[in-house]
């Protein structure tokens, strides 16, 4: 496990919470405490530039590149007043450099499996194991051999 990674796991501490919080700043790194991250988490390239918004969920073994946000559609709009519920990237989620992964109503989850392209902004919810890239992203291919359900073999 990364340093970065291992930081990530600790920003819930008691006792050491508010200075891992500002470790990870070193590294351009936002991880809200609300955050819920699953086990297995790698970060490249010491996450350098990745923000996630406190109401997202990472499952099990989510991949994240640099430079990734992870948030609301609609920043300018009061946090109250914004319909955005969460963010959900389920088990096994790539997503790449530079990619943004935006919600502005309810709820927007990745699906198992799923590569988010480098610099792709998703805007919508995704299928199990598929590949999108682009501004604003869609879905340009599906990956062979990726389990299509949850807790499939």
């Amino acid at each position: 496990m990364s340093l970065v990674s291992s930081l990530v796991y600790r920003r819930r501490s008691r006792l050491f919470g508010r200075l891992v919080q500002e470790a990870l700043a070193l590294y351009g790194m936002e991880v809200p405490a609300a955050a819920e991250i699953g086990p297995g988490l790698t970060v490249f390239h010491r996450g350098f530039g990745t923000v996630l918004h406190p109401y997202t969920t990472l499952g099990a073994n989510v991949t994240l590149y640099n430079g990734v946000t992870i948030g609301r559609a609609d920043p300018w709009v009061p946090q109250e007043a914004s319909a955005m519920r969460r963010v959900v990237l389920e088990d096994g989620v790539v997503v790449c450099a530079g990619a943004k992964i935006v919600c502005k109503d309810g709820v927007l989850t990745v699906g198992a499996g799923t590569v988010v392209g480098a610099n792709a902004v998703l805007t919508r919810s995704t299928g199990p194991g598929e590949i999108w890239a682009g501004v604003p992203a869609r879905r340009v291919g599906v990956r062979a051999g990726i389990a299509v359900g949850r807790g499939s073999a």
